[in-house]
């Protein structure tokens, strides 16, 4: 029987912009990794699939009025590999700001260094900040993002398959180590990458990383159709969930995968107490927590820079009120998501920044664990879900409560998994190996 995916989105102190100041997250500081270790862990004793740390390339400029100051990913990944065993280790790595052969070996060893947990979050960086970091002058467009992405998956997965299963021998009496004629060089030679290859080190125990990725436009739909086999995305109702899992994975069988090989998860930032009224004063006590300044920047980076000061708090909303969204080269699909909530809910700037604050756009809920599971499964069986991307609004104490009362519910329903399965990653995750091919993109 089908059952649901669960990956735990570790991000801050929690995903509520406020959560950082309330009392309930954890003391110790976002350099320590004890905080990321004891939040794992309590992760894979939860039976959850996965941890996901998504990266920011560049400081924030509300750096005063909030932390974002969490480990880089990739190392972080290494040592918590060396003290978890089952849990699914995802990365964020940017296509745009990384050579395509550096990032092939760091997964490559990741994969080994975990025995085959890893997977990567595949992003094409939009910060106009983030391209100052790498002697940029300007921000790449949004099309030019997809275009190098396209071009540098060709060229890492060449990489991952530039050495055969078998191609070390490790035959000390005979003096052969490897078999060279089980080694080929990539020779990828693309419109933004050359890289020659072979890569300096064997290919891991999946093969490659699972891909994971979270483009919501056209573009990046028909990118996740093409690579992603987990899709991170974001819906604030059932409607356009629904819409985008039939889209997105119509499109993965045109290019000849299972749909079975795509597990689309929309994020969800649940608030949960043992009444909606105790839900509800939480949900409100962490609002009240929230600067709207800080809401208000994060809403202009949304919109590549828009300002958006001289809008005031309690006027209505309306579609004038936002760059065209077609001309925005930052996060387009979540832009689109902003505009299209405005337009359907007639919220005033304190009302969307608020909605925002949750889950910066993300599903949210509030309620009951039952409520919760309700919602959940409704979602899991109208094809609007095969699972979601959690996002606590407060670690680890939002996620401890999922856990001992949340989880339960879905198992006992049958919605959940009861053990881990699997060996690797994928192998949790039902995902086939990809077998070595001639175009190295291993479908």
């Amino acid at each position: 029987m089908r059952k649901m995916v669960l990956n735990l989105f570790l991000q801050g102190k929690g995903h509520h912009e406020a959560s950082w100041r309330h009392p309930k997250s954890s003391p110790l500081a976002l350099t320590d990794f004890e905080y990321y270790k004891s939040v794992t862990r309590k992760a894979e004793a939860g039976l959850l699939h996965s941890v996901f740390l998504a990266d920011a390339v560049a400081l924030w400029d509300d750096i005063d009025k909030a932390p974002h100051n969490w480990l880089e990913p990739l190392t972080t990944l290494g040592a918590l590999s060396q003290v978890t065993e089952k849990i699914g280790l995802i990365a964020t790595a940017s296509t745009t700001y990384t050579a395509p052969y550096n990032l092939a070996r760091y997964f490559a060893s990741l994969d080994h260094i975990s025995r085959g947990r890893v997977g990567w979050n595949i992003v094409t960086t939009w910060s106009a900040d983030a391209a100052g970091n790498f002697g940029d002058e300007a921000q790449v467009s949004h099309s030019d993002r997809y275009a190098r992405a396209e071009d540098f998956m060709e060229a890492v997965c060449k990489l991952w398959d530039s050495w055969a299963d078998d191609a070390i021998l490790d035959d000390r009496s005979g003096g052969i180590y490897a078999d060279a004629a089980r080694i080929t060089p990539a020779n990828h030679s693309g419109p933004f990458y050359t890289v020659k290859g072979a890569l300096n080190m064997p290919r891991g125990p999946q093969g490659r990383p699972v891909f994971v990725q979270a483009g919501s436009s056209p573009t990046g739909r028909n990118f996740a159709a093409r690579y992603a086999e987990v899709i991170f995305t974001a819906h604030l109702v059932k409607e356009t969930a629904q819409e985008f899992y039939r889209d997105v994975k119509s499109q993965a069988v045109q290019y000849g995968r299972r749909e079975d090989q795509v597990n689309v998860l929309p994020g969800l930032g649940p608030i949960i107490g043992s009444t909606e009224e105790e839900a509800q004063r939480f949900a409100k006590e962490l609002d009240d927590l929230a600067d709207i300044e800080v809401g208000r920047k994060r809403l202009s980076g949304r919109f590549g820079g828009h300002d958006f000061s001289h809008l005031p708090l309690d006027t209505p909303l309306s579609a004038r009120d936002f760059p065209d969204v077609s001309t925005v080269q930052a996060a387009r699909s979540r832009a689109e998501l902003i505009v299209r909530a405005v337009e359907r809910e007639n919220l005033t700037l304190r009302q969307l920044l608020q909605k925002l604050a949750g889950a910066r756009g993300h599903g949210t809920f509030v309620g009951t664990p039952e409520q919760l599971a309700d919602y959940m499964e409704d979602w899991f069986t109208s094809g609007a879900a095969d699972g979601f991307n959690l996002m606590p609004p407060i670690l680890p104490w939002s996620l401890d409560v999922l856990i001992a009362e949340l989880l339960p519910i879905l198992q006992k329903r049958n919605l959940f998994r009861t053990a881990h399965e699997g060996e690797t990653f994928r192998e949790a995750m039902h995902l086939d190996r990809p077998a070595l091919s001639s175009d190295g993109r291993g479908h």
